[in-house]
């Protein structure tokens, strides 16, 4: 089967810097596009004082587009930046209907359909489709609005209400209680739950089967997974923890569409502590972190304890790249999660950040503070109940900052050097 011809298009707007200079974001796109199965035959760069209002690259540039794309019989051509709507109209009616046109956004989001392994990434996937697709297909039928009497959404043109059809809530909602269930498991055990966060390709999946031996999808190339996985692991304490790969991040992707895929972000902002895996080995691999860390700012998910993972270090074939990124990174653990360089030490900085923000406690709630009960399982480890005649005898480990709530049902001293009531057990 023959490969559809992609040709790409790269935009750099003066006094708009990115993370990546133009050239390494084209190169980024190109390994998006043979991600996607496609073989790339040409790539054209405009440089511009603003975008164009309704070419994004201005007339000019689009007739030597056009020119380029049927000399070289494209059959698609894909932008390096988000098309608005009527940027994309434009630009179709011009290049004609035997090509056709995707931004960077709809690349990626075909990569994703392409990678979904399970009914829940496929559902996530239609989700983030909806979303992207919504403002494109409403301003092409606002007659739509005017037929149902107007109202003020956003398929009118009027105000800032979303448009959300029984559909896409149907598919939230079903993935959202799917992952909830198995977070309120989780919660019951007390078990702890690290989360891997990242660049694409940057080596997660690789590092979730040398942490814990699963059987995962691997592949040297962008978004090879897509759906949250979660597996055991066992410290070097002998505790157990949890550990979620999660979807690869990537620069230049809307956090409004990153938003959709609500089940990899619900197990980020649940999870104890998140490693920030980091390929060592890429020229870009500060911008890539900095990509991953505005991210989680954008969507306010950087509030979780994180470790930075160096990754592939055995690719690395300069000494000196290795020490610049530590004077960036001077906390950061390296690693190979190919040749398990490293991760005994990975293991002792996990169980050491998991603990320092917990300490041991062994309270006797009342049979009425079910609600207290339900918070120690919410925000602390328990590590056993006992329903006892005068109450329910936990041990377990709360975080310092929760203590306070629990201080007069201590049965030894608090931690925090407080002097609470020591009840009796029996």
């Amino acid at each position: 089967m023959l490969k559809e011809r992609a040709f790409l298009v790269s935009v750099e707007v003066r006094h708009e810097p990115g993370l990546f200079t133009p050239k390494d974001s084209l190169l980024e796109l190109e390994r998006l596009a043979e991600t996607a199965g496609l073989v790339v035959i040409g790539q054209v760069s405009q440089r511009l004082n603003k975008p164009d209002a309704t070419t994004l690259i201005g007339s000019g540039k689009v007739a030597e587009l056009k020119e380029l794309v049927e000399e070289q019989h494209a059959d698609l051509v894909i932008f390096d930046e988000e098309l608005s709507p009527r940027h994309q109209r434009e630009l179709e009616t011009v290049l004609g209907e035997g090509v056709r046109l995707l931004d960077r956004t709809a690349l990626i989001l075909d990569i994703f359909a392409q990678h979904a392994r399970t009914s829940e990434g496929a559902l996530q996937v239609e989700l983030a489709q909806l979303e992207y697709r919504l403002p494109r297909l409403t301003r092409q039928w606002t007659h739509l609005a005017r037929q149902a009497g107007g109202g003020g959404g956003r398929a009118g043109g009027v105000g800032g209400v979303g448009l959300r059809g029984p559909g896409e809530t149907q598919l939230e909602e079903k993935v959202r209680a799917h992952r909830a269930r198995h977070r309120v498991q989780r919660k019951r055990t007390g078990t702890p739950v690290v989360a891997l966060v990242g660049y694409t390709n940057a080596g997660k999946s690789t590092l979730l089967r040398a942490l814990t031996s699963a059987d995962v999808y691997i592949a040297d190339q962008l978004f090879a997974t897509l759906d949250p996985t979660t597996r055991q692991i066992n410290l070097p304490d002998g505790q157990a923890a949890l550990i979620t790969d999660t979807v690869g991040f990537i620069q230049k992707l809307p956090t409004a569409l990153v938003a959709a895929f609500r089940a990899t972000l619900e197990e980020i902002a649940e999870a104890d502590l998140l490693l920030h895996v980091v390929d060592s080995t890429h020229p870009n691999a500060c911008e890539q972190a900095e990509a991953v860390e505005q991210t989680l700012g954008d969507l306010h998910m950087d509030n979780v304890q994180t470790v930075t993972v160096l990754n592939k270090i055995d690719g690395v074939v300069a000494p000196k790249v290795l020490a610049d990124l530590r004077a960036v990174y001077p906390e950061s653990v390296m690693i190979s999660a190919l040749t398990h360089a490293g991760l005994d030490a990975l293991l002792s900085q996990i169980q050491s950040s998991l603990n320092s923000n917990m300490t041991d406690v062994e309270l006797l709630l009342p049979h009425t503070a079910g609600q207290l009960l339900s918070a120690f399982h919410q925000h602390g480890r328990v590590r056993s109940v006992k329903h006892l005649a005068k109450g329910v005898r936990v041990s377990g480990q709360l975080p310092l900052e929760r203590l306070a709530d629990f201080a007069e049902y201590f049965v030894k001293p608090a931690p925090v050097g407080r002097a609470p009531v020591t009840p009796e057990d029996e």
